[in-house]
């Protein structure tokens, strides 16, 4: 299933998605569409990355070495 929304872009970057658009037979709703799906993921991954790091910070994970994990993988020379 499909939801709708609306966006309000700046006058450029409207026009600049029109441009690509028009230059290569595609939608805008394509780019828009598939620059949110990219960005959304890296969005998932800084705040995931933010939320670990402050867990480090208070304490309640651990952080292991390289040499720790190459220990445990039996990776160690």
């Amino acid at each position: 299933m499909a939801r709708q929304t609306a966006i309000r872009l700046p006058d450029e970057t409207y026009e600049r998605l029109q441009t690509l658009a028009a230059r290569t037979g595609r939608t805008a709703t394509y780019y828009i569409r598939e620059a949110i799906e990219q960005h959304i993921e890296d969005l998932e991954d800084i705040y995931l990355a933010e939320q670990e790091l402050e867990r480090v910070r208070r304490g309640e994970s651990r952080v292991y070495s390289l040499k720790e994990v190459e220990d445990e993988l039996g990776l160690g020379d």
